[in-house]
């Protein structure tokens, strides 16, 4: 990886534990909304909190995962139409944290060469959670699709990358979970792509990465010594 001159990286699943958070701000609700709930229950409405978020992945309104919680399980108070996406918008992102050594690698890349964000998402709140957990300290560029008017998997937000930190595809890597949006759209611009699969997951795309990662060990990719 010697002509590396600059990494990108995708924010949700890939730099921050998204799953993770949306457990979180589930717990937050059943605490507002909810009182006493038996367990049993708890978990079902929790799995489905879970199908209607990843069913609304990507979109910035995030009012029907909530109400349609609200309809299969009524609420002891329920929470106003209009008042969804401001808990969301406000407690979402607080829901999120940073693992440590995932700071000390990107400072560690960064020695070496340029790094940046591209990330799909509403601005308020991805730039909440790049904030929260202090990686607005970590990378040279940040880059959030409401913001630029491109949504990966559109080749233009990560040319946009690219002329930003002013390096050549050939010489960029992207580091991405998601194979169609992450691999797929960088591969559009003939930047090499990454999959950071920790699940172990099957490809059953035609889309193939440059590399496979089951851990964030992308200091070994580069060679990079800490």
């Amino acid at each position: 990886m010697n002509s590396c001159k600059a990494m990108l990286f995708d924010l949700d699943n890939t730099l921050l534990n998204r799953d993770m958070a949306v457990d979180k701000l589930f717990l937050m609700l059943v605490e507002k909304c909810y009182i006493d709930v038996d367990h049993s229950i708890k978990n079902d409405m929790r799995q489905k909190f879970k199908e209607y978020d990843k069913k609304d992945f990507g979109k910035n309104d995030k009012t029907k995962v909530l109400a349609s919680l609200f309809d299969e399980f009524p609420p002891r108070y329920k929470m106003p139409r209009h008042a969804i996406q401001d808990f969301w918008n406000h407690h979402f992102p607080q829901c999120f944290s940073i693992n440590q050594d995932t700071i000390t690698i990107i400072n560690s890349i960064k020695k070496q060469v340029k790094v940046g964000i591209i990330t799909n998402g509403s601005v308020e709140r991805q730039k909440a959670k790049i904030f929260h957990t202090n990686l607005d300290h970590c990378f040279d560029t940040i880059i959030i699709s409401d913001e630029v008017g491109w949504r990966k998997p559109d080749k233009r937000i990560f040319e946009f990358a690219l002329n930003r930190l002013h390096v050549n595809p050939e010489d960029t890597l992207f580091v991405g979970d998601d194979l169609e949006k992450d691999i797929g759209g960088c591969q559009q611009a003939n930047i090499k792509g990454i999959w950071f699969n920790p699940s172990k997951s099957k490809n059953d795309t035609d889309i193939q990465p440059y590399a496979e990662i089951h851990s964030f060990e992308l200091i070994k990719l580069l060679n990079i010594e800490e």
